[in-house]
């Protein structure tokens, strides 16, 4: 039994690893805002995820799980955020190409600052 939970959890540390790679190699090769982020965010987080399963099934004890678990919610709850503040930033300074935007929710913002009140 520990020989097949040592090959299930090396075998998630290369998938993890993969889809970190290509987090990485995605983030170098995109051209605009959106699709970085979308490569920053989604391989990335899923990756760490496997490989924090794999640690747990490695190491087989339950404060280490209890660790893993608070990691991996820091890390599902951060990584939205931060995408989110990056492109709405990237938005306000034109840096995105609108023309390929399907929806645009924050043109009403651009017409009136936040901070201006009215």
């Amino acid at each position: 039994m520990n020989a097949i939970l040592d090959a299930v959890s090396l075998a998630l540390v290369l998938a993890g690893a993969l889809l970190c790679l290509s987090a990485a190699v995605g983030l170098l090769r995109f051209r605009d805002v959106p699709t970085r982020l979308h490569a920053a965010t989604k391989p990335q987080v899923l990756g760490f995820l496997l490989i924090c399963v794999a640690i747990a099934l490695s190491l087989r004890s339950w404060p280490v799980v209890a660790f893993l678990v608070a990691v991996v919610l820091i890390q599902l709850a951060t990584a939205p955020l931060a995408a989110h503040m990056i492109g709405r930033q990237a938005y306000r300074n034109g840096t995105i190409d609108e023309p390929s935007l399907y929806v645009d929710e924050l043109a009403q913002s651009r017409e009136t600052p936040p901070a201006a009140g009215g």
